[in-house]
């Protein structure tokens, strides 16, 4: 029994692992809440333009795409735990600009230092996936993601009717948790063990641009399905209040459905993907997606609302563990947290250009235009990757190329 438990711990739950699961789960509980709900909420009430709260939201994913590459190349050689106080140190700065002053200067620089804070966390998990249980181990890392990306919107929506510096102050809180937690534990990871030896820099670029060279079929999936999520950030609540007719309570209620079905789903999804192979739950995720995403335009009850939501949770579940195991088999195995840093730079794209296009689409046309524009999006890259598949490198192979 005590060596199950061990080799479960040592395959899926090491002590490195659950740390930074543990800060990434509160400092995306404050992110999520503050993108997703107080953010437009608040601009609202101290009447911030929508247009400022898009800028906002794109500088935010900016900062956090752009600081990714120079975090990973940093976490490569220095002490993560230096590395995480400073950088959540700017979150949490972040924050309280946000809130204290009310202009939409003020949003932008908090959304951007909230963006530059919370990249190097997500580098750090994504460091420790290990080849023999790639699907699996990113379904962990996406569960407690979503768990609390659904968690901090909710619990925002309820307390927003009640007072902003409530949900204010429980952002800043979880923000805190997570800082609290990088400060006081101490981390046996650092540069030394995600790097092995330290490689120069212009080294490390060349064997980057030789995986990037390989997977050139994949780049169109990683700008265009982060363009296609970030279109619909900026515009959900108006869709959600104008054609869903749904109130705070029902939204989150929405939401909670479609996100507890992905929780539920993830880690049988990832191992799914690792036993079958990752091609076919592509395709039929984006499909689901795509046609799922479409429909909701013309759902006009509660039924049928949380019916779709459910199977775009399903979906998603689907998409995310084969996804980003597809993308792993790129990363260079030494050194992987600069490697995922210019992978999720290049993901970054599409979040960044999204919500600018989003907001403008939903001004010029309707906010069902965006939406729609998204679907066939998702439908496009569907068809993209039924075409033409993407082929996988055996790490061993992997490091001949490197």
């Amino acid at each position: 029994m005590k060596r199950s438990v061990r080799w479960i711990s040592g395959n899926h739950l090491t002590p490195a692992f659950l740390h930074c699961a543990a800060i990434l789960f509160m400092t995306e509980i404050a992110r999520s809440a503050f993108l997703i709900s107080f953010l437009p909420a608040y601009a609202k009430e101290r009447q911030i333009t929508l247009a400022a709260v898009g800028v906002a939201i794109s500088v935010h994913y900016l900062a956090d795409t752009l600081i990714k590459v120079l975090a990973g190349y940093v976490l490569d050689r220095f002490p993560a735990r230096l590395i995480l106080n400073i950088f959540l140190l700017l979150g949490l700065l972040g924050l309280f600009v946000s809130y204290s002053v009310s202009a939409p200067w003020a949003i932008v620089l908090g959304a951007g230092l909230i963006g530059i804070g919370v990249s190097p966390v997500w580098l750090l998990c994504l460091s420790e996936i290990r080849e023999d249980s790639r699907g699996s181990q990113m379904g962990s890392i996406y569960t407690i993601w979503l768990v609390s990306l659904g968690l901090g919107p909710v619990a925002v929506n309820f307390l927003i009717d009640r007072s902003y510096a409530l949900s204010f102050w429980l952002l800043a809180g979880c923000w805190a948790a997570g800082w609290l937690l990088a400060a006081l534990k101490r981390m046996d990871f650092s540069s030394r063990r995600l790097l092995g030896d330290t490689v120069p820099f212009k080294q490390q670029m060349r064997q980057i641009g030789s995986k990037l060279t390989q997977m050139k079929p994949l780049v169109p999936g990683m700008i265009v399905q982060t363009l296609a999520a970030g279109l619909l950030v900026p515009v959900l609540p108006s869709f959600a209040s104008e054609y869903l007719a749904l109130d705070y309570s029902g939204y989150s209620i929405v939401l909670m459905a479609g996100g507890c079905m992905t929780v539920l789903l993830l880690i049988p999804m990832g191992r799914l993907a690792d036993k079958w192979g990752h091609k076919w739950l592509l395709i039929a995720g984006f499909g689901v997606l795509a046609a799922c995403l479409g429909l909701l335009i013309y759902s006009k009850q509660m039924f049928s609302t949380m019916l779709l939501a459910v199977c775009l949770g399903a979906a998603y579940a689907a998409v995310l563990p084969a996804w980003n195991a597809i993308l792993s088999h790129f990363v260079p195995e030494e050194q992987k947290a600069t490697g995922w840093g210019v992978l999720s730079g290049i993901e970054g794209i599409g979040v960044i250009l999204g919500p600018i296009l989003g907001g403008w689409m939903a001004e010029s046309f309707d906010v069902t235009v965006t939406v729609g524009i998204s679907a066939m999006l998702l439908f496009g890259i569907m068809i993209f990757y039924w075409i033409r598949p993407v082929r996988q490198h055996p790490p061993a192979q992997q490091r001949q190329h490197g």
